[in-house]
């Protein structure tokens, strides 16, 4: 279980990627020719400014169809951005300070002036995953005053896209715990399907839904979240519940 000052320090890491996100979507509006790899190595900058740090693996930034890969890392030499570019970025960092703890969000934008409606399909039933998700574990907070387990929140998650027809194209698990030496936390505090244990109390954890279509785009929307002493659930980061046009 975090202390309250692990829980302030994730809360301030989550403030500061939200604005990080902010500012790498204003650079990309006023440099539309920047590549994948230049906008990492921004976002990775910022991070350094704000008195943050990562883990051993860079920023996620992929275009268009590289964004059908759910971690791509770009090298130098990178999509560069064009009109209507579908874009996905995924940043974590925690407080450089010891025993602090990460912080992780995914968001998505559009460069260009009308957002694809395939796209936009798939980015609402992402949302409509996520919600469905933090509902499940309110209702079991609510009525069996237990968090759900792993399994059961992840199935919370992954039924909805099935039932909308994508089950292949889920490509990875629901969430993770939220780490203090790496992003991913320590098993078994994990959202999937093999997870059998109740998600922990006062430990930070990420919910984020991917749909991912080979050589076309993926869509994935990653929040951060905890589970409070009095069973209440706290959302740490803000929620994207529309596509970002740029």
């Amino acid at each position: 279980m975090w202390t309250k000052e692990q829980i302030r320090d994730h809360k301030k890491a989550s403030r500061n990627l939200i604005k990080i996100k902010d500012l790498a979507f204003q650079h990309i509006k006023e440099n539309n020719n920047i590549s994948e790899y230049e906008l990492q190595q921004f976002i990775t900058k910022k991070i350094a400014e704000m008195g943050m740090i990562m883990d051993n693996d860079p920023p996620i930034v992929a275009f268009d169809e590289d964004s059908a890969t759910p971690e791509f890392y770009p090298k130098k030499e990178s999509k560069r951005l064009k009109q209507n570019t579908f874009i996905l970025i995924d940043l974590w960092a925690k407080l450089n300070k010891k025993d602090s703890p990460f912080a992780d969000i995914t968001w998505v934008a559009y460069y260009g002036d009308n957002i694809p409606e395939n796209i936009k399909k798939i980015f609402d039933i992402a949302v409509l995953a996520r919600e469905n998700t933090l509902n499940f574990i309110k209702e079991c907070l609510k009525n069996k005053k237990s968090p759900p387990t792993g399994k059961d929140a992840d199935n919370a998650c992954s039924s909805v896209i099935s039932e909308a027809g994508y089950k292949e194209n889920i490509l990875h698990n629901t969430g993770h715990s939220l780490g203090i030496d790496d992003d991913h936390g320590p098993e078994p505090n994990c959202l999937r399907k093999e997870s059998n244990a109740e998600l922990s109390r006062g430990v930070g954890y990420t919910i984020e839904p991917g749909i991912y279509f080979k050589s076309k785009f993926g869509i994935r929307s990653e929040i951060d979240f905890y589970i409070s002493e009095d069973n209440k659930l706290i959302i740490t980061t803000d929620m994207q519940k529309e596509i970002v046009r740029l």
